[in-house]
């Protein structure tokens, strides 16, 4: 940096000489930058970038000889300049939900993860017991359910009669029971997630919005997993069930005690390095 110039005509307090701002070194940069990427796709953009990066080198040499392109900056007496930042030893005091107007990310508070997987147990199980309800009054047979269940796994009964369906089978009630607590357990995680995203009365929400949503989607896919068994699904049946399940399930979940999200935690308490600190 030069040194100010009194006699400078900017006036009295005279100016500074700083380089001129230039682009060549953008240029420069851009123009390596091809003929790298050249090397990788085509030699003609490796030539771009030579070419570039030649006019850049020169264009940037012009900037300092024959002569120095220079830019005249006032020179600003040390009375007039700002003044220094004083560092401050102080304890920084971290803002607590909605203190100071903090702003937080919803939702503040979560229910815990176990709370869904329990409630998806227990809306799984009023789920089955409906399922059986249905077997026993329109089929005759609490079996049925139970092997059209099984029967989107098992390709024998997928294309057993609907007497074979009323039957006990061992190997379908097993993977019944194994696919439907799967699900049970999976939508019921979701639901911890998501019943504290919705307004008040969240269980109501995710207890008739998702479990509409899921049987729409269910019904449109099915048509092409398997038709013949899609044909025997008793649908206005099967969304009660699902709606059964959503309410139990999110209730459950809604009725799980809340805890506060780290979001307000200082970062070496997220990290692990420290405790959060208590109130008193």
């Amino acid at each position: 940096m030069s040194t100010p110039n009194p006699q400078s005509s900017e006036g009295p307090g005279g100016h500074v000489d700083l380089p001129a701002p230039t682009l060549w070194p953008m240029v420069a940069a851009f123009g390596i930058a091809l003929v790298a990427l050249g090397l990788v796709t085509h030699w003609v953009v490796s030539l771009v970038g030579l070419v570039l990066a030649l006019v850049s080198a020169v264009g940037w040499w012009r900037e300092v000889l024959p002569e120095e392109h220079e830019e005249r900056v006032p020179w600003v007496p040390e009375s007039e300049r700002a003044r220094p930042v004083q560092p401050v030893s102080n304890r920084v005091q971290h803002l607590r939900l909605g203190q100071g107007g903090h702003r937080v990310r919803i939702p503040a508070q979560v229910h815990p993860y176990p709370s869904g997987l329990k409630a998806g147990l227990l809306g799984g199980f009023v789920m089955a017991v409906l399922a059986v309800v249905y077997g026993l009054v329109a089929q005759g047979s609490p079996w049925f359910p139970i092997n059209l269940l099984a029967a989107s796994a098992l390709p024998d009964l997928a294309r057993a009669s609907t007497e074979q369906l009323r039957t006990f089978s061992g190997v379908g009630f097993l993977v019944a029971t194994v696919l439907h607590g799967i699900v049970c357990l999976l939508v019921g995680f979701i639901y911890a997630v998501m019943v504290p995203m919705f307004p008040r009365r969240g269980w109501l929400w995710a207890g008739v919005v998702l479990p509409l949503f899921w049987s729409g989607l269910f019904h449109a896919a099915s048509r092409f997993i398997d038709p013949t068994l899609v044909a025997r699904v008793d649908w206005p049946w099967f969304v009660v069930c699902q709606v059964a399940f959503g309410l139990v399930t999110g209730w459950s979940v809604s009725r799980s005690e809340r805890i506060e999200t780290r979001q307000t935690w200082p970062l070496a308490a997220r990290v692990g390095l420290e405790a959060e600190e208590e109130e008193s």
